[in-house]
């Protein structure tokens, strides 16, 4: 990652687990391991003999994609963004997808018990962004994984979840968010509103119209996770989108309207889907090309 001025956040390794200081705050890499993605859906309308140069796939043109949970520690509260795949995908999904289940794995070699976590917040509510919410007790019930956990997640997004379309009704299980929901440990969002001090949220619609990105500021020092408006660093170029978009033209102007602070005020970028790369800065090289520099 390039280092400039005094107030850059400063990274570190913990365990294979990134970590760097955003002003007072820590923030930390934790995985819920990686899925095989057809480069096809992962790329949209972009060629193979595009994408295969930023992207390395198998011989059934399967990508490798990541699942990128990032915990940010303010010194009072640890607040977890995005909580992966989970481990309760049904056979049938399980064929497409694989099932890694890492993320409370990972949490705990990282030194963080479920009971830890004060603040769960979720970009939008698609199975790979909220799975580890809730777990199945010994007695089958529902429960909250985070059990002291307030958790947070678009309102639009929970409503479109009860009457997705047919294209996208798989990527919606119910049990990852509306028990938290009727129990009132869920609080639905309009978007713009700041969770923590230094900690909001940010509509960004493309993806699914209600997806939000949470924006994190310390000590003069801005991060971004931006979920699924840019999931990787081959994503970075304006055009570059998935085919699971919805609204692949509004993720265009959404990739825009980010980049007009994210770029000036040299925002660190964090990727939920990149395999490799947990974050970055994206800039524009001298010939307008968007690059990322990263960690």
């Amino acid at each position: 990652m390039q280092i400039r001025g005094d107030d850059s956040p400063r990274l570190w390794h913990t365990n294979s687990m990134p970590s760097l200081t955003l002003g007072d705050f820590e923030l930390s890499i934790f995985s819920d391991g990686t899925y095989p993605l057809d480069g096809g859906a992962f790329f949209g309308v972009i060629p193979k003999i595009m994408w295969s140069r930023k992207a390395a796939s198998d011989e059934e043109n399967y990508v490798t994609a990541g699942l990128t949970s990032l915990l940010i520690r303010t010194g009072t509260q640890n607040v977890l963004v995005e909580t992966g795949m989970g481990n309760r995908l049904s056979e049938r999904m399980i064929k497409f997808y694989g099932q890694p289940a890492l993320l409370l794995k990972n949490l705990s070699a990282g030194g963080v018990a479920p009971e830890d976590i004060d603040i769960v917040i979720n970009t939008h509510l698609h199975f790979d962004h909220c799975g580890w919410n809730t777990v199945r007790d010994r007695a089958g019930t529902i429960v909250p994984t985070f059990p002291r956990a307030k958790y947070y997640a678009p309102e639009g997004e929970w409503q479109y979840a009860h009457r997705p379309s047919e294209r996208d009704s798989i990527s919606y299980i119910s049990d990852n968010y509306d028990p938290l929901v009727q129990s009132g440990q869920m609080t639905l969002l309009k978007g713009g509103e700041e969770i923590a001090p230094g900690i909001s949220v940010q509509t960004f619609p493309g993806h699914t119209a209600h997806m939000q990105a949470i924006i994190v500021k310390s000590g003069g020092c801005t991060a971004c996770y931006i979920s699924d408006l840019i999931p990787t660093i081959a994503h970075i170029d304006i055009t570059w989108g998935m085919g699971f978009d919805l609204y692949p033209l509004q993720t265009i102007e959404s990739k825009k309207k980010y980049y007009a602070k994210a770029i000036p005020e040299r925002w660190l970028t964090v990727f939920t889907h990149d395999a490799k790369v947990p974050w970055a800065y994206v800039e524009k090289d001298d010939a307008g090309k968007m690059v990322a520099r990263q960690a």
